[in-house]
């Protein structure tokens, strides 16, 4: 299990991406659109100024059960110690065990 606050910290990054997710997209289009390059940075001067943590490359998926950050499955949002723990009790349908 992860710790609380490293869940937490990560649940204030999701919100803050949705919050300015609009701001920075018209930041961004702006920029691209204007041909001075003065007016560019001044754009990219408040593209910097939003916080850090409201860019979406600065989330970092994590376990839907246990928040563990590494070995995580996009199919199932899970980690690999919970995708293997379900798979055995047979709650993940379409998911076998593999022998060969």
């Amino acid at each position: 299990m992860a710790k609380k606050s490293l869940i937490q910290r990560e649940l204030k990054r999701q919100r803050l991406v949705m919050k300015f997710a609009q701001k920075r997209a018209l930041l961004k289009e702006q920029i691209s659109q204007v041909s001075s390059l003065r007016e560019k940075l001044t754009l990219h001067r408040k593209l910097q100024q939003l916080p850090r943590n409201s860019s979406a490359v600065r989330l970092h998926n994590r376990c839907q059960i246990t928040g563990r950050s590494r070995g995580y499955f996009r199919d199932f949002g899970l980690s690999r110690h919970v995708i293997r723990e379900l798979a055995h009790q047979g709650l993940l349908p379409g998911v076998t065990k593999s022998s060969w």
